[in-house]
C-alpha cells in the first residue's frame, strides 16, 4: 500500500512562479502523508503552442537538481510530470519525465515516445515535431514500493505502450498530461479508464488545467483510476492536490479474480514494445 498524490497546476510562461508553485503542492502533499506525489507535464512552463521553448536544460540541469533536494528533504517518491530536456548538438528538445526517489536519485528518466501532431480544425492545432525529439524507450521503474510505468500524454491513445507496461510487470503508470480542453472533453477519462481496466493496474494522472495563454487551454480532471476502472481521486477544475491509497493487494486480488492478463495474444504485440 502507498499513498499518492497527483497535483493539478496552471502553469504558465512565468517559469520561476511556477516552479515555487509546484513545490508549495509538493509539500501540501507530503504533509498530508502522500509518499508518492506526481507533477504534470510541463510543470515548470507552458505557453502558447507555435512558440520556441525556452529553459530547455539537461537532466542533470538546476531544475531536476532543485526538485531532487526536496524529495530527499521530504522523504518522498516525486515525479516531476515533465521538462524540456536539451539535447546535445540538436536544435530540438525532448520532452522528458524524471522520477525521483526519497534518496533524492533520479531512478527513472521518460522521454515522451508519441508527439501531438494534430489539427482538429478550429478547435486544436499542434505540431510538437516542430520542436521536440522523440523519444524511443519504453520506461519501466523498479522500486521497494513495486514497478511503475512511465508516459506523457498524447502517449495515452497508444494502448501498446501501456500493454507493453503491463507485461513487463507494471502496477501504477503515470500519464502526466496537458490535454486540451477541446480533445479532453470527449476522451480523456475514457481513455484513463480503458487503460486502467484493459492492463488491470493503477493509473495516475496529474494535469493541467484552465488558461494557460491566450492561444491554449488545458482540460483538467486529474485522476487516479484503479484497476477494475473506477476513479478513486479527481479534481475537474482549478489547481490543487487529490490523493489515494493504492492497494497492491487489491490489485491482485483484480488480476486473480478476472484473469484478462493470461489470455494475451502476445504475438500482436509490436515487436518494437518487446
Amino acid at each position: 500500500m502507498i499513498k499518492v498524490a497527483a497535483i493539478q497546476m496552471n502553469s504558465t510562461d512565468k517559469r520561476d512562479l511556477n516552479i515555487e508553485k509546484a513545490e508549495r503542492f509538493i509539500k501540501q502533499a507530503s504533509s498530508g502523508g502522500a509518499e508518492l506525489i506526481a507533477l504534470p507535464e510541463y510543470f515548470s512552463y507552458l505557453s502558447s503552442e507555435g512558440e520556441e521553448i525556452p529553459y530547455a536544460e539537461p537532466i542533470g540541469g538546476e531544475l531536476i537538481e532543485r526538485m531532487r533536494n526536496l524529495a530527499k528533504d521530504l522523504g518522498i517518491f516525486l515525479l516531476c510530470g515533465s521538462i524540456p530536456e536539451k539535447i546535445k548538438r540538436s536544435k530540438k528538445i525532448y520532452n522528458t519525465s524524471v522520477l525521483i526517489d526519497p534518496k533524492g536519485k533520479s531512478i527513472g528518466v521518460y522521454r515522451k515516445i508519441h508527439l501531438f501532431n494534430i489539427n482538429i480544425k478550429g478547435k486544436a492545432a499542434f505540431q510538437e515535431s516542430n520542436y521536440y525529439e522523440g523519444g524511443k524507450d519504453v520506461v519501466l521503474v523498479k522500486t521497494d514500493k513495486g514497478k511503475w510505468g512511465m508516459t506523457i500524454c498524447y502517449d495515452l491513445r497508444f494502448p501498446e505502450l501501456f500493454r507493453s507496461l503491463t507485461l513487463k510487470g507494471a502496477e501504477i503508470i503515470f500519464v502526466p498530461s496537458a490535454f486540451t480542453s477541446y480533445t479532453g472533453m470527449f476522451h480523456w477519462m475514457a481513455l484513463l479508464r480503458a487503460r486502467a481496466i484493459e492492463n488491470q493496474v493503477y493509473i495516475v494522472a496529474p494535469a493541467q488545467a484552465g488558461r494557460h495563454s491566450e492561444k491554449r487551454s488545458s482540460y483538467g480532471h486529474s485522476a487516479i483510476i484503479d484497476p477494475w476502472g473506477k476513479v478513486v481521486a479527481l479534481l475537474q477544475d482549478g489547481e490543487g492536490v487529490v490523493t489515494a491509497r493504492l492497494d497492491f493487494q487489491y490489485l491482485k486480488r483484480v488480476r486473480n479474480s478476472f484473469p484478462c492478463l493470461e489470455h494475451i495474444t502476445r504475438k500482436l504485440i509490436p515487436r518494437r514494445w518487446h
